[in-house]
């Protein structure tokens, strides 16, 4: 195996000039962990700082844009579609990111940012009611982020 962002000179951004334009999508999902009560107040649109799942949308799908900007050697790709879903569990809410684009290289960074930062907004939205008294949160955590599905035709 090569590490493609390192040589001998340091780290590079890899060169994709010589390679095709291609229909690229990347899938990555992850989950929160919260509170049932904090599910049920989602769910029911009683948070106080507004519509949790609308904004955890907007925030991913920017942080898909924004991608290149947070991490160093990621390629800027003209990106053709992001959706950003949920799906509630009793206890956690899982977000799937679904990122494409035709272009030299993949999706999969983007994909994972949005989702991550989909999940973080989650979190800061409701963080008032997930501490606990001492401004803790044993409960709340963010898992199992990862890359499910990868299609490069």
């Amino acid at each position: 195996m090569e590490l493609t962002h390192v040589d001998e000179k340091g780290v590079k951004m890899v060169e994709v000039g010589h390679k095709d334009v291609v229909f690229r999508k990347a899938v990555a999902k992850g989950r929160i962990k919260l509170k049932p009560e904090t599910i049920k107040l989602i769910q029911e649109g009683k948070t106080k700082k507004g519509n949790v799942i609308a904004a955890a949308q907007l925030a991913g799908i920017l942080a898909v844009k924004k991608t290149p900007e947070l991490i160093p050697l990621c390629h800027p790709i003209p990106l053709t579609g992001v959706d950003i879903s949920f799906e509630f569990g009793e206890d956690y809410i899982e977000a799937t990111c679904e990122v494409r684009a035709y272009y030299k290289t993949g999706v999969e960074m983007e994909a994972l940012t949005g989702v991550s930062v989909a999940l973080l907004t989650i979190w800061d939205m409701v963080k008032a009611v997930e501490k606990d008294a001492n401004g803790q949160y044993p409960f709340t955590k963010i898992e199992e982020i990862r890359v499910v599905e990868k299609v490069k035709e």
